[in-house]
């Protein structure tokens, strides 16, 4: 019975790009995040008083939210 070696170690620099590519999709997500939250921020503001009332915010909440 022979016995054939399936695994090979991966190529030079697979590893550290493989990194780098998920750090980079990391802070790109971070980013994303932060944006929908301003955007949210910013729809939230322009709202009245009333309006903001009926959806169960106040005008200190705006700040609190995506943090």
């Amino acid at each position: 019975m022979a016995a054939i070696e399936t695994s090979r170690p991966a190529p030079f620099g697979a590893i550290t790009t493989y990194r780098a590519i998920n750090g980079l999709s990391g802070v790109f997500a971070s980013l994303k995040g932060w944006n929908d939250a301003r955007l949210t921020r910013k729809a939230l503001s322009k709202l009245t008083d009333r309006e903001l009332d009926d959806i169960g915010l106040c005008r200190g909440d705006i700040e609190m939210l995506g943090r």
